[in-house]
C-alpha cells in the first residue's frame, strides 16, 4: 500500500477504536469529577493558606496557582491558554491515530480529564486550586496527579508500541522467501 492510499479498516478495528473513544471519555469524566469534587471539599473545609497535617509526609492546604507547572507563566493567562489548547489538540490527534494501541485510551483519558479540570478552575475561579502539599514540594491537585500519571503512561505506551512494531517488522524481514 502506498502512502497516498487510505488504509482499509476492519470491522473489529473500527469497533475497538469506538470502544477506545468511549473509554477515553469515561476516564476523562471520572478524573474531572473527582478533581472538581476534591477541590470543592477543600475550599469548604480549609481557609485559604492554612495547612492541615494529614500524614507526616502530606499536608492539606488551600492555595491558588494562576500559572502552570510550579507557577510558570503566572500573570500570563494567554500563554497558559495557548499551552493547554496546544497540548489537548496534539493529544487528540495522536489518540485518533493510535486509538487501537493498548492502553492509549487510559493515558489520553487521564491527560484530558486532568487538563480540563485545571482549565475549568481557571475559567470559574481565575486560578487553579491546589491542595496536596508534600514537604519541600509545591502544592498540587488530583488533576495534576492525573496529568503526570497520564504522561508517564503515554511514554510507556508509545515505547511499547514502537518496540512491538520493530519486532514485527524484524520478524517479517527474516522469514525465508517462498518459491
Amino acid at each position: 500500500m502506498s502512502r497516498g492510499e487510505p488504509r482499509v479498516v476492519s470491522r473489529e478495528e473500527a469497533r475497538a477504536g469506538s470502544l477506545a473513544v468511549r473509554r477515553v471519555l469515561a476516564v476523562a469524566v471520572l478524573v474531572l469529577v473527582l478533581d472538581q469534587l476534591t477541590k470543592r471539599l477543600v475550599v469548604q473545609a480549609i481557609d485559604r493558606g492554612t495547612r492541615e497535617e494529614v500524614l507526616p509526609f502530606l499536608d492539606l492546604t488551600y492555595v491558588r496557582n494562576d500559572g502552570v507547572a510550579f507557577s510558570s507563566f503566572s500573570d500570563q493567562p494567554w500563554i497558559v491558554g495557548l499551552l493547554v489548547v496546544g497540548a489537548l489538540t496534539a493529544l487528540t490527534f495522536w489518540f485518533l491515530r493510535n486509538r487501537t494501541v493498548r492502553l492509549a485510551w487510559l493515558a489520553a483519558g487521564m491527560l484530558a480529564g486532568g487538563a480540563i479540570g485545571n482549565v475549568l478552575d481557571r475559567v470559574v475561579e481565575g486560578a487553579v486550586i491546589d491542595f496536596l502539599k508534600p514537604p519541600n514540594w509545591p502544592a498540587f491537585n488530583l488533576a495534576d496527579v492525573a496529568i503526570v500519571g497520564g504522561m508517564i503512561l503515554l511514554v510507556v505506551v508509545v515505547e511499547l508500541e514502537n518496540r512491538r512494531k520493530t519486532n514485527t517488522k524484524g520478524r517479517r524481514e527474516t522469514r525465508p522467501q517462498r518459491g
